[in-house]
């Protein structure tokens, strides 16, 4: 009678070996993660989309900057790639991207090495620009969804010797992006 309770009560799908196979590996999280925040948070490159090659730095320090950021992000989501500090990480991460992406575009600051100079308030929006509706709309899109999708986004638990080499890896890998796109940066396209 118990063994059949046991099992009528679906506690027995939790001992099932497949379905740890279900959720996503944290690899892939940090690599969707930080393509979102390199590319759909990046200012530069849908500048260059909207107003065409001709105009600023073009489409290539555009791409070049999304590498970088996107490598740069993750790196530091594969240093907080465990399980507790992984989706708060991504969260405050996507957040900041999507705030300084709406600072600079609704600021119509330019973007050049000064920028990094004014500090992360400077880039922020202004409180007076967060009543328009543009701000929200952006802010939905650039940070609530992606931060909805991560939520609910189950994630894979790996052993800890496993999880630490994959945490590693992707630091190694984003370190070494972040090296080559970062000196393309300051010496291929000034």
């Amino acid at each position: 009678m118990s063994l059949k309770l046991f099992r009528s009560t679906g506690y027995s799908s939790i001992l099932a070996p497949g379905e740890t196979r279900v959720a996503t590996h944290p690899g892939w999280l940090v690599l969707a993660t930080s393509l979102w925040i390199g590319f759909a948070s990046n200012v530069a490159l849908w500048r260059a989309l909207i107003s065409g090659v001709e105009s600023g730095r073009g489409l290539g320090w555009a791409l070049t900057a999304g590498v970088f950021a996107t490598a740069a992000s993750g790196a530091v989501l594969s240093l907080l790639g465990w399980r507790r500090t992984f989706k708060p990480a991504a969260t405050v991460l996507l957040l900041l991207a999507a705030l300084a992406a709406c600072g600079i575009w609704f600021q119509s600051l330019p973007l050049e090495a000064s920028l990094l100079d004014r500090g992360l308030a400077a880039l922020l929006p202004a409180w007076p620009s967060l009543l328009r509706w543009q701000v929200p709309v952006l802010l939905l899109v650039l940070a609530l969804m992606p931060m909805l999708w991560l939520w609910n986004t189950q994630v894979r638990r790996l052993p800890g010797p496993e999880q630490l080499g994959v945490n590693a890896a992707g630091m190694a890998a984003g370190a070494a992006v972040v090296a080559v796109s970062g000196y393309l940066l300051m010496r291929g396209f000034t």
